[in-house]
């Protein structure tokens, strides 16, 4: 799963990690680490020879990523022969390449850059995986400080777009919010539009990371008719969220340290699963070259299916059909017998085959 054939222990805060260490991953549309050409013992390059119906052959390539994992290379098999693969689903497809997240559904393994997600999600905190996803490696305790200031000075939105959640009803679904909103950031934020400069697309993803707490927060508040609350530069994201969530401007509102703490914690264990519906959907407005905000309002629009993020929600509509303890045997009869359309949800992801990683932790 890493370079090295080892995982990577994260360092605490006042430690640089290693970048060296790259990281793949598989999954709904598989993606592999930046793999090179399999040579046999005499250093020839291995290929893969597929035979044609009309009796021709044709050789392909062979890849190995850094996982060990074995791909054929099919990118020029319609070019060269006019045929092309049928995968609905790339069950069985890699669609990239990539460092980021590594699972490995047989042994329950979520690596984020090659570090084991139960470390992170027990030793760093929620700005300091995000720098992680985005650099490579764990920041120092200066760069740590650095991002997350950089995050709160990003909190706030501008105050005509939150002119935009007096156009949505009262009971409107918050991912249908966030689709309108996110999206209308592309007209606010125009200095982070240009994908082909580093630096604008740098701007627009710390904006993105630091603004989303802001945006939920506004559109519960929305929801429950409450004033909005906004963000405050003496708290952490994590903290801020809570904060503009649940505080009201009539009372003092004290932060629970332990809630917080779970909070930070299921959003590192949710902050990258490879491949995903949502990750996809995103690569692929992006390949388009469309305004980043634009790409991330399309993902999630993907998310807010039940078959993905969804699913989360379907969970709680399970528990409030239950009602009761008693109730749940009768419930998880039907399931079990497949009486009307009532599935089991909340029990771990379908690409683990063992066990979800994350659930361990959040329990």
């Amino acid at each position: 799963s890493v370079t090295n054939s080892e995982t990577k222990h994260p360092p605490t805060s006042k430690r640089r990690a290693s970048a060296s260490t790259e990281v793949g991953a598989e999954g709904n549309g598989r993606q592999t680490m930046e793999g090179k050409k399999e040579e046999d013992e005499k250093g020839v390059e291995k290929e893969a020879e597929l035979r044609l119906p009309d009796g021709t052959t044709v050789k392909l390539p062979v890849l190995v990523d850094a996982a060990g994992q074995t791909f054929v290379d099919v990118r020029h098999l319609q070019t060269a022969t006019g045929i092309c693969t049928f995968d609905p689903g790339f069950s069985s497809t890699a669609s990239c390449q990539s460092k980021i997240t590594y699972i490995d559904g047989q042994k329950g393994v979520l690596l984020y850059r090659g570090y084991p997600i139960e470390q992170l999600a027990k030793q760093c905190s929620f700005a300091e995986v995000a720098y992680l996803l985005q650099y490579g490696e764990l920041p120092t305790v200066e760069r740590s400080m650095e991002f997350q200031e950089k995050l709160t000075y990003e909190t706030m939105v501008h105050e005509h777009l939150i002119r935009f959640y007096q156009g949505f009803k009262p009971d409107a679904h918050p991912m249908a919010i966030l689709v309108g909103v996110v999206g209308a950031l592309s007209s606010f934020y125009e200095n982070t539009g240009n994908i082909h400069d580093p630096l604008q697309r740098e701007r627009a993803c710390t904006k993105m990371i630091a603004k989303m707490p802001t945006i939920a927060a506004i559109a519960y508040k929305t929801a429950k008719g409450q004033p909005i609350m906004y963000p405050r530069n003496d708290l952490s994201l994590v903290e801020n969220f809570l904060y503009m969530m649940f505080a009201v401007p009539s009372e003092e509102f004290l932060i629970d340290p332990v809630k917080a703490r779970a909070l930070e914690i299921i959003l590192i264990l949710h902050m990258d699963h490879e491949q995903n519906a949502s990750t996809s959907t995103v690569r692929g407005a992006g390949s388009s070259q469309a305004n980043p905000f634009a790409c991330i309002a399309s993902g999630i629009a993907a998310l807010w299916g039940p078959a993905h993020g969804g699913a989360n929600e379907a969970v709680l509509s399970m528990l409030e059909e239950i009602e009761t303890v008693d109730a749940i045997p009768e419930f998880l009869f039907k399931v079990k017998n497949k009486i009307g359309s009532r599935r089991l949800m909340g029990f771990g992801h379908r690409v683990y085959k063992t066990w979800d990683p994350r659930a361990e932790i959040m329990k």
